[in-house]
């Protein structure tokens, strides 16, 4: 049976190559999905007749919408913890710690965060258009590319003693203080909303996560803007899918010329045998003749060299040495003459005169 053409390493390197294909492709492929549900998705404008169209909608449903229009609470606004008048509809306050920790492969100290406290609040709210059309924004916080502007950023920088600095040098890690910031989407903002847009029963629009699955944005950022950052995001899975498969098509590629040289040699080495043992039948005795009466006549010098028990039955071309038996040179690691080193290009049997 022919050994297994990949080891260890080759067989782990295409495995995760092409895993991690395959997912970056699955990402890329959910993005593009993303990407062309965007553009097939009509602008409504926010105004008086906005409910009308969507009650002779049947279902009183659209599916995948795009529309605009300004922040409106419902009822009372969050009022933030630490800039005096900002009110706003979602708040998120954080805390982050900042330290540096000693990389021992790069030998050097690099930024590290983790977040320590996270809040977040919200409040029922409304996107308003002209003549006093409004959307009720449901779900927000399940909503994706929601950028809040950062109203409060406050660093407490870290102190420490001698003791404290000698316990991080063993350590490996220096704190160097914690973070703490606030976040608002504030009243007034103007705000971008794609998803689906249902008439309640009570005649109320509302802007919520699509049914189908598809994918819910609120951005402060234009809906122009919003499709062509997904498109970006897009083409980097894209090229992130291609480059982890090139990979693995390599690997691929260095396996198959390794296993195809591994049998051409193989089947130089079968072609070289059969012509000697033709060419050895044709002579009437050779010295590669393996008999017990030779064996026992057999002089010294006419030994193989490598190992010592059988006589020298073959010819080594281009050079002409005869220094060993056929079955040591099959044995050679590499055909060049034990002799002289130089490449064998042919072997022929070694006749008596």
């Amino acid at each position: 049976m022919e050994e297994f053409p990949v080891n260890a390493v080759e067989a782990l390197c295409l495995g995760t190559s092409f895993t991690i294909s395959g997912i970056l492709y699955y990402v890329y492929r959910k993005k593009k999905k993303t990407v062309d549900k965007l553009k097939d998705a009509p602008q409504l404008a926010l105004d008086g007749k906005l409910g009308d169209l969507l009650n002779i909608t049947p279902g009183k449903c659209l599916q995948y919408v795009v529309i605009e229009g300004t922040v409106q609470p419902v009822s009372q606004p969050l009022r933030s913890q630490f800039q005096e008048g900002a009110v706003g509809v979602v708040q998120k306050l954080m805390l982050r710690e900042h330290k540096l920790v000693w990389n021992s492969l790069a030998r050097a100290w690099t930024d590290s965060e983790r977040v320590l406290h996270q809040r977040v609040h919200a409040v029922p709210f409304n996107i308003t258009g002209s003549e006093e059309a409004m959307v009720r924004v449901l779900c927000p916080l399940e909503a994706s590319a929601l950028n809040m502007e950062i109203i409060h950023e406050k660093f407490h920088q870290a102190t420490y003693g001698f003791s404290d600095i000698i316990g991080q040098y063993l350590s490996g890690e220096k704190p160097k203080g914690q973070l703490e910031t606030e976040e608002m989407l504030k009243v007034g903002t103007t705000l971008t909303g794609v998803g689906e847009l249902i008439l309640d029963t009570d005649r109320v629009l509302k802007l919520r996560p699509p049914t189908d699955g598809s994918e819910y944005f609120l951005t402060t950022a234009d809906f122009e803007t919003l499709r062509m950052d997904q498109e970006s995001q897009a083409t980097v899975w894209q090229v992130l899918a291609s480059v982890f498969a090139l990979a693995g098509a390599a690997v691929l590629l260095w396996v198959a010329r390794r296993y195809y040289r591994s049998l051409k040699q193989r089947w130089e080495q079968e072609r070289a045998r059969q012509e000697f043992e033709t060419l050895g039948a044709a002579s009437a005795s050779p010295l590669g003749r393996d008999t017990s009466g030779d064996e026992a006549t057999m002089p010294v010098e006419n030994t193989c060299v490598i190992c010592l028990s059988q006589p020298r039955g073959c010819v080594l071309l281009d050079c002409g040495h005869v220094c060993c038996c056929y079955s040591c040179y099959l044995a050679l690691p590499q055909s060049t003459c034990p002799i002289c080193r130089q490449a064998i290009r042919r072997v022929v049997p070694l006749y008596q005169a």
